[in-house]
């Protein structure tokens, strides 16, 4: 089993908050001369879902839980490819229109096929796991609150929480 860097020698950032999201600040803080790509996942808030209109979205957190989980990601990833130079993972909390952005992932990797397959595993694994909630606003005002234990992977089987 390959040794795992600790967060504060490997440069990974981890946020929650309630200010916009930055692409171009997410992408300096996975920028590092050993990549040789960066994968950058932008989640935002659409106008739909399920075909049903959505007027806005709100985010809470455990925020405490959740940076803990984004470390637990970010080890995992440093695990299954361990050239892996930086992990940048920003959520945002609070009232979100559409449009705006909800959550940023990037990791710079020395090749792009690592890069892509660490990033879809960080915002897969985030969303089945990290203690984060949304609840969605329906244009016809109702409103329905969507959790982690609601997740399921794309085999339409239910991801495991490793807390």
């Amino acid at each position: 089993m390959p040794i795992v860097p600790s967060p504060a020698l490997t440069n990974d950032h981890f946020h929650i908050g309630f200010a916009p999201l930055s692409l171009d600040e997410v992408y300096q803080l996975a920028d590092d001369p050993r990549n040789g790509a960066i994968a950058l996942m932008s989640g935002t808030v659409r106008q739909q879902t399920d075909g049903k209109a959505v007027r806005y979205l709100e985010y809470q957190a455990y925020e405490p839980m959740a940076i803990h989980i984004f470390r637990q990601i970010s080890d995992q990833i440093r695990q299954q490819w361990p050239d892996t130079n930086r992990i940048v993972i920003h959520h945002r909390v609070g009232s979100l229109e559409i449009g705006e952005i909800s959550v940023l992932i990037a990791v710079g990797c020395p090749h792009r096929s690592e890069a892509f397959a660490a990033c879809r595993y960080a915002i897969d694994t985030l969303k089945h796991q990290a203690p984060i909630w949304k609840k969605e606003h329906w244009l016809d005002g109702s409103s329905t609150w969507v959790s982690i234990g609601a997740c399921e992977d794309n085999h339409g089987t239910e991801m495991p929480l490793n807390l």
